[in-house]
């Protein structure tokens, strides 16, 4: 596999068979995004506390959220690019809410492993740029994100 993931599970609710679903689900993605080989992605799962503080403090929204993504590899203002280093990039943090998870699986009628791949795919796209504030890239996002899941085959 070309992604070195480290998992978090403080939920202890993600079994090792949905991680291993995950991992091979990025890795696609990783494929289909030409991201180098070695590339790292740290995945926490969390509890809606967790996530609701976490959004609290870094997004200014005092309420939970399904996942947040903390890429690491965005040049800040100021920041200088290394160069000639030839570390594998580090993309960055994704954070996933299991209990939200869970409800939104239920609400939407599908798998909380197609819920968890849904949020993972999400976050990894955050992570490499895509983002949904305009309506243009909500819908080149979420094509890309639907894309990925399909041809991966985690289908609704």
């Amino acid at each position: 596999m070309a992604l070195h993931i480290d998992w978090l599970d403080e939920t202890n609710e993600v079994t090792d068979e949905q991680m291993e679903v995950i991992a091979k689900l990025l890795n696609y993605a990783a494929d289909v995004e030409q991201i180098p080989d070695e590339a790292e992605v740290s995945i926490s799962f969390v509890d809606n506390e967790q996530i609701r503080m976490i959004n609290r403090e870094y997004r200014g929204k005092d309420q939970p959220t399904d996942v947040i993504s903390f890429a690491l590899e965005e040049m800040g203002e100021g920041e200088t690019e290394i160069i000639g280093l030839d570390a594998p990039p580090v993309l960055g943090d994704i954070i996933i809410s299991v209990p939200k998870a869970q409800e939104q699986a239920k609400e939407y009628g599908h798998s909380f492993m197609r819920e968890l791949g849904f949020l993972a795919v999400h976050g990894f796209l955050h992570l490499l740029g895509y983002d949904h504030e305009t309506e243009e890239d909500e819908k080149e996002m979420f094509a890309k994100q639907e894309q990925i899941l399909e041809q991966y085959g985690l289908k609704r």
